[in-house]
């Protein structure tokens, strides 16, 4: 019966959070639906009964004993959404009731009641929002007619004052509240992207669930006892989980830097796996830091606290010393690969592109543009306007992708921009007559600047979505990596055409994807990746079999087994037995490359263990936000009470972070111009000099807010989705790889005789 199951894609217009954690499946003509965790099938009951499931609530369904505890939380506060919205939905029309029986109730006894929603937050008052309600056509016993969408009202006029008077009360006390909240986040100095927490709008909920009975707020000692022993128990919980998974998918060790105000260096250790993210513990290496002696025992410390047989790599940032590092890694733990960062890779390839002449002097013409703009109220309101919400300046991860995001972001609204200084509202502008002014508009009218913006976006945009596959959470970007790398030189190639022009950008990446050329990690990812293997032509896989080989015999101790898995792999490359049904095709472009090894290959199941792991491990250290994260202060107190607390106080906090990234909560749009997001941003929204008698011209005061409308720019695009579109067969892109892998063997083997 299981087989004749057809997975069906679950399609945008689906909004319900619970859609995001089952799998949908058709037979015949009726829907059933998987959840992802426990795999129990709901045959009936639909999305409601799933998020019951998922939230342990008793009743319909039953409670999933796997699922993660924070998609719970995130079910029952759904659930109970649903039911306050009901409620208040009933509350208002017993209100509507009573107040037209009071007098005029008789008038209304045969009218038709038809409710209208009680909104739930202010609507923000922006002169850039755009009008865009739907009619629909609501039909009646009388006859049809024509409605706004969503708005249903009862007949009367004492029905629409009552249901005024309920709005105009909602908003005072949302208005009341925030202020109160505004004025503890100022006076205690809390960043003001706190409130971008998971945590955040559950603390409100739970205060207000208490109704008017009088909450008291925990004092300072509650917090540093009972209240941080809880919760520590909570990160606990969630670290023990992560454990039990690294068995059978295997783990990464992370290990980053962080230097804090007064120059002290810590190096941080976590732990990646796809069941969650950990942080593990922190170092004070500001003494030892030239010493790789040193530094590798603490490496080993952490091994062998994780587990040599959990461990596949360690990553680190491509630096000298960690490659010093690396090295003693290999000779110590011959099961266990040193892997460099990629993301540090791709950005250093991002910032060597910046420094090629004419891409430096095309973006400096593009920042004189957005720095006018973004340091001028007025013409930042009638830019947002113009864009209809979309801001120019996009800050990405590092500089040079806040660079080449921005680039790509400004040629995607041109033709608003171009709008813009040709109207009459620019023209009246008393700041635009300056010289920034008629430089902007100079630039923007240019057509030979926009082309060479074009040619830009094209040559870099692969890397920018390398940049973002690599930095996934949630995804393990192992299988995709190498992809990655090739769809990059493909399209400069592409782009450029002669050899000797794509040759300039190919060396680049070249050099500084140096270390990870011929990753038997990395390529052993894209050999067991289906939805790019069998995409290969020719005997293009055979160039990269040896890279699995490497892995076996490397992550695979016992010859026995390795043997196994390379007869394994024959069946796998001649898509033999399940392989090749139709349905596990059809999955190649459907499932995780894990999952799918899961699906499908269990006549191969020493290759599917090796595949699994392989497959399960990140590329790159997934650092997150280490501000108000005292690690400083652990390694300073002298107290062994308090250094334990406090080390506690980092482990919940850094593991928190952590754990919302890991599931990457959607945070509000981010403004250009804050402090927050001066290290990415600077130079396209600073001025080199603050003078005095300008600052009075621009008040924040005035500034509508980033709307983040992305509906002008067009669909977003999946970025493993274009991956694998097109084939493999470009043999020039597949053999420079090998050559200069070949040539990194051939260095290693002379140092090390050299040495």
């Amino acid at each position: 019966m299981a087989s004749e199951l057809e997975p069906v894609p679950v399609n945008s217009q689906k909004h319900d959070p619970a859609w995001k954690h089952c799998h949908m499946y058709k037979i015949g003509d009726k829907v059933q639906l998987k959840c992802i965790y426990c795999g129990k099938m709901f045959k009936g009951g639909g999305i409601h009964r799933i998020k019951e499931h998922l939230a342990g609530q008793k009743g319909n369904a039953s409670s999933c004993l796997r699922v993660q505890p924070d998609v719970r939380l995130l079910m029952q506060e759904s659930l109970n959404g649903v039911v306050v919205k009901k409620r208040k939905k009933q509350k208002l029309a017993e209100d509507i009731t009573n107040f037209n029986s009071g007098g005029e109730g008789d008038s209304f006894a045969n009218a038709e009641v038809l409710m209208l929603p009680v909104p739930e937050s202010v609507e923000p008052s922006s002169s850039l929002l755009v009008n865009q309600e739907e009619e629909s056509v609501v039909s009646n016993k009388r006859g049809g007619g024509r409605r706004k969408k969503g708005f249903r009202v009862r007949k009367g006029s004492n029905a629409l004052a009552l249901v005024d008077s309920v709005y105009d009360d909602s908003k005072k006390v949302n208005h009341q509240v925030s202020l109160a909240i505004g004025r503890f986040f100022l006076d205690a100095g809390v960043p003001l992207d706190a409130v971008n927490s998971v945590h955040f709008q559950p603390m409100i909920d739970a205060i207000a669930s208490q109704g008017s009975s009088g909450v008291v707020g925990p004092s300072y000692h509650d917090l540093r006892s009972w209240i941080l022993k809880s919760t520590v128990q909570e990160v606990r919980t969630d670290v023990d989980q992560c454990m039990g998974s690294w068995g059978k998918s295997g783990c990464s060790v992370l290990a980053d830097e962080c230097t804090s105000e007064n120059g002290k260096t810590f190096l941080n250790f976590s732990v990646y796996c796809p069941e969650g993210l950990m942080f593990l513990k922190s170092f004070d290496v500001t003494n030892i830091m030239d010493s790789t002696e040193a530094l590798f025992t603490l490496f080993k410390e952490v091994v062998e606290e994780v587990g040599v047989r959990n461990v596949l790599q360690i990553v680190t940032k491509n630096e000298g010393r960690y490659v010093q590092v690396g090295k003693q890694i290999a000779d110590n733990f011959p099961t266990i690969f040193w892997t460099p960062c990629a993301t540090h890779c791709v950005d250093l390839i991002l910032e060597d592109f910046r420094e090629l002449e004419w891409i430096s002097t095309i973006l400096e013409q593009a920042r004189s543009i957005s720095r006018f703009i973004y340091n001028h109220s007025f013409v930042l309101n009638m830019m947002r306007r113009y864009t209809f919400g979309v801001d120019i300046v996009v800050v990405g991860p590092t500089r040079a992708s806040t660079d080449f995001c921005t680039l790509k972001q400004m040629v995607s609204v041109k033709h608003n921009l171009q709008s813009m200084v040709t109207s009459e509202e620019w023209m009246e502008c008393s700041y635009v007559k300056k010289e920034e002014g008629y430089t902007t508009l100079d630039y923007i009218s240019n057509p030979s600047f926009w082309s060479m913006c074009t040619v830009i976006t094209h040559l870099t945009d692969p890397l920018l979505r390398l940049l973002r596959i690599v930095g996934e959470k949630k995804r393990p970007a192992m299988g995709y990596v190498y992809a990655g790398v090739y769809r990059a030189k493909e399209a400069i190639k592409k782009e450029l055409v002669e050899k000797k022009d794509y040759m300039v950008y190919w060396n680049i990446i070249d050099r500084r994807w140096e270390q990870l050329n011929r990753h038997p990690l990395h390529t052993a990812g894209f050999y067991l990746n289906p939805k790019f293997f069998y995409s290969t032509e020719g005997d293009i896989h055979l160039q990269i079999r040896s890279s699995v080989y490497d892995c076996v015999e490397r992550l695979v101790p016992d010859t026995t087994i390795q043997d196994k898995i390379v007869k394994e792999t024959t069946l796998y490359r001649e898509a033999a037995g399940d392989f090749g049904r139709k349905i596990a095709i059809r999955g190649r472009d459907t499932l995780f490359p894990a999952e799918w090894w899961s699906t499908y290959g269990g006549a191969c199941p020493n290759l599917v263990r090796l595949a699994i792991r392989i497959l399960s491990q990140s590329c790159s250290l997934v650092g997150c936000k280490t501000n108000k994260i005292h690690f400083q202060q652990i390694h300073e107190t002298k107290n062994y009470v308090e250094h334990q607390r406090l080390s506690d106080i980092v482990f919940v906090q850094y593991n928190m972070r952590l754990k919302q990234m890991f599931y990457n909560k959607e945070q509000e749009t981010p403004d250009p111009i804050s402090y927050d997001n001066i290290n990415f941003a600077e130079a396209w929204v600073t001025e080199k000099e603050i003078h005095a008698d300008e600052i009075g011209r621009s008040d924040w005061m005035t500034v509508d807010p980033p709307l983040g409308n992305v509906m002008i720019l067009g669909p977003e695009v999946d970025d493993i989705e274009t991956l694998g579109e097109g084939r493999f067969d470009d043999h020039e892109i597949f053999d420079r790889l090998k050559d200069i892998g070949d040539e990194i063997v051939e260095n290693d083997v002379q140092e090390l005789e050299e040495g």
